[in-house]
C-alpha cells in the first residue's frame, strides 16, 4: 500500500510510544541490534506523516526529525532490508544531512522495516556507523529476526493500551449504570408514593360504595370492576418498584435449587391446584446465587407455565438441568400455548404482553420476565424462551458455575424432561 493512502500519524498513534520516555524493552532491543551489527548506534524509528519519531535508541538519544531529512524515509518503500556499506557513494544518501556532516556523518547504514499485523510499514529498525563497513548474511538475517521482535513488542504495547482504555471505559459505564439505577430507584419510589396515596383513597371509597349499591345490579358490577382495576394498578406499582430496585449488590450463597423449587411449589399450590397443574422436577444443582432473587425468577417462570395453559390439556410443568460449558442451564418446560417465535425476545421488555390482553388466563402486568432477565443478568447468566417439543414453551436460564463443582441434589447425571 502506498504512503499516500495511509494516515501515518493515525497508524502509529495507538502504539503509545510517541512523546513518552523510551520504553525499556524497546531500548534493550535497540542495544541488541547494535550488538548484532557490531555497530555503535541503533535506533527504532516510527514514521508519521511529516515527522520521524525515534522512540528508542542505543548510542544516540531518541529524538524527532523531519521526514524530509530522514535516511529511513528514503527506504520506506524498499521491498526488503537495506544495507549500505558507504553512504557517500549511494545517490539516495550522498546529500542527506545525516551523511554530509550537517547533522551527523554516518557512512554505514542498515535498515529493516517494522510492520503491524496487517503488514503495513510502521517505521524501521536501523543501525549506523561513522566508518564504512559490511555485514555478512548471518548478521543481516539476525537484524531481520530482531525486527520481528520489535514488531511484537510494539503490538503488545498497542494491545495493552487498548485494554487499559477498555477497562477505563467499562469502569465509567459501570459507574454510570450505578447512577442510573439509583436514579431509577428514586424515581420509582417517588412515583409509587405519589400513586399509592390517591389509589388507596379510591380503593377505600369503592369498598364503601360496594356495600351501598344493591347486589346483582349493573352498578354493583361496575364497582366490582373498578375495584379489580385498582387492585391490578396496585400490583403494577409494586412490580415496577421491585423492578427498579434490581441491579444492586447480590447476596450470593450456596443454594440447592431443588429447595427453592419446593418453596415456590408450596407458595403456588393454590394456583397450581386450581388449574390441575402437575410438576415433574428432575435433579437440580447447588449454585451460588442470591436465594431471594432467584426464587422470584423460578416463581415467575413456573407461574407463567401454569397461567398460559392449553385449553385442551391439563398443565404439566417439568424442571431439569444440564451442564453447558462452565455454567448450569435450568429449563422450565410446559405444554401450554407457547410464545410466537417473533415475540419471544419482546416478552422480556417491561410491560410487554405477547398474548391476548383480553384473555382472562393471561392476566399480568408484563413485568415478570423483564425482572427475571435483570436478575439472571446480574448473576452473570442468560435467559430466553424456546419452543418445547409439544408446542409449549421452554423457559431457560443459565447460571455460571465458577467452582466447577456445583453438585446435583441426587448425585446423578442430569436428565432431560419431556412434556406430553
Amino acid at each position: 500500500m502506498g504512503l499516500g493512502r495511509i494516515d501515518r500519524d493515525a497508524l502509529i498513534a495507538p502504539y503509545d510510544v510517541i512523546g513518552h520516555p523510551p520504553a525499556p524493552d524497546l531500548s534493550a532491543l535497540a542495544e541488541l541490534a547494535a550488538e548484532i551489527a557490531v555497530a555503535p548506534t541503533a535506533v527504532i524509528n516510527l514514521m508519521g506523516e511529516t515527522t520521524q519519531h525515534s522512540v528508542a535508541g542505543y548510542g544516540r538519544d531518541p529524538g524527532v526529525c523531519d521526514r524530509a531529512d530522514s535516511m529511513c524515509n528514503v527506504v520506506l518503500d524498499e521491498p526488503g532490508q537495506v544495507v549500505v556499506e558507504d553512504t557517500r557513494s549511494d545517490p539516495r544518501f550522498a546529500d542527506n544531512p545525516f551523511v554530509t556532516g550537517e547533522r551527523a556523518a554516518f557512512r554505514f547504514y542498515a535498515a529493516t522495516h517494522l510492520r503491524n499485523p496487517q503488514g503495513l510499514v510502521l517505521g524501521t529498525l536501523c543501525v549506523f556507523d561513522e566508518e564504512t563497513r559490511s555485514l555478512d548474511h548471518r548478521r543481516i538475517r539476525g537484524l531481520g529476526l530482531l525486527a520481528r521482535q520489535v514488531d511484537d513488542a510494539l503490538e503488545l504495547r498497542r494491545r495493552t493500551s487498548k485494554l487499559v482504555d477498555a477497562v477505563a471505559e467499562l469502569a465509567e459505564v459501570r459507574a454510570e449504570l450505578a447512577r442510573s439505577n439509583e436514579a431509577l430507584h428514586a424515581f420509582a419510589g417517588q412515583v409509587s408514593h405519589d400513586l399509592r396515596n390517591p389509589l388507596t383513597a379510591i380503593n377505600g371509597f369503592l369498598e364503601e360504595l360496594q356495600y351501598e349499591v344493591p347486589h346483582d345490579t349493573p352498578s354493583s358490577e361496575y364497582v366490582a370492576r373498578a375495584l379489580t382495576s385498582t387492585h391490578r394498578m396496585s400490583e403494577l406499582i409494586t412490580d415496577l418498584l421491585g423492578f427498579s430496585k434490581l441491579g444492586g449488590q447480590l447476596r450470593r450463597e450456596p443454594v440447592a435449587l431443588r429447595n427453592l423449587v419446593e418453596e415456590v411449589r408450596h407458595d403456588l399450590a393454590p394456583a397450581l391446584s386450581a388449574v390441575g397443574a402437575r410438576m415433574d422436577v428432575g435433579p437440580l444443582p447447588t449454585v451460588r446465587v442470591d436465594p431471594a432473587q432467584l426464587r422470584a425468577v423460578l416463581q415467575n417462570l413456573i407461574s407463567n407455565a401454569a397461567k398460559y395453559r392449553h385449553p385442551e390439556r391439563s398443565p404439566l410443568i417439568a424442571l431439569h438441568s444440564c451442564r453447558q460449558d462452565h455454567a448450569w442451564r435450568i429449563e422450565v418446560v410446559d405444554n401450554g400455548i407457547g410464545v410466537p417465535r417473533d415475540r419471544r425476545e419482546e416478552a422480556f421488555s417491561p410491560l410487554a404482553r405477547v398474548h391476548d390482553p383480553h384473555d382472562s388466563s393471561a392476566e399480568g402486568a408484563g413485568i415478570g420476565l423483564a425482572t427475571a432477565r435483570r436478575i439472571i443478568t446480574a448473576h452473570g447468566g442468560q435467559i430466553g424462551l424456546e419452543a418445547s417439543p409439544t408446542g409449549g414453551t421452554v423457559a431457560w436460564f443459565t447460571l455460571p458455575d465458577p467452582l466447577e463443582g456445583g453438585s446435583h441434589g441426587a448425585g446423578h447425571r442430569p436428565r432431560s424432561a419431556r412434556v406430553s
